[in-house]
């Protein structure tokens, strides 16, 4: 894995579009799991929220895993690119998502069978990629974040 500097790179708003989108599609497919686990277990808000927030990062972080394994990388290898390109941007999103969630008036109490629950989802997602993406751009721009990971593909 090549060492990280701080100088200056290429990242273009598509680009740092392109990694948010990566972001939101690992993010979404975790947290709408752990939705649906914690809802059928009738578990509560609380550990369905962390359920949701846990497979979040871990679907994030799969996507680039196996992304830069099939580019070549070690697993080992592949593990700390994953860490290095996805854990601010999926911080970030699942930060600024489940604030908006259970800011919304009665989206922590509905079920995945009301409108509520999935606008306040997806509300929260379309919210959470305006803020991430300048973030992704800011880290791109520095060598971090994707960058990390587009060095491998």
């Amino acid at each position: 894995m090549r060492a990280m500097d701080h100088s200056t790179h290429h990242a273009s708003w598509a680009m740092a579009v392109k990694a948010t989108l990566h972001c939101l599609t690992g993010c979404a497919i975790g947290e709408i799991l752990g939705m649906a686990i914690g809802t059928a277990l009738l578990w509560g808000n609380v550990p369905t929220m962390v359920l949701a927030i846990v497979l979040a990062f871990v679907f994030g972080y799969s996507l680039t895993f196996f992304a830069v394994v099939r580019a070549g990388l070690s697993p080992k290898a592949a593990v700390k690119v994953a860490l290095a390109a996805d854990t601010v941007s999926i911080a970030v999103m699942e930060l600024v998502d489940n604030t908006i969630i259970a800011l919304t008036p009665g989206a922590m109490d509905a079920q995945l069978s009301d409108g509520l629950f999935w606008s306040a989802l997806l509300g929260g997602f379309a919210v959470a990629f305006v803020i991430t993406t300048p973030v992704n751009k800011w880290m791109i721009a520095r060598g971090r974040g994707h960058a990390v990971a587009h060095t491998h593909h």
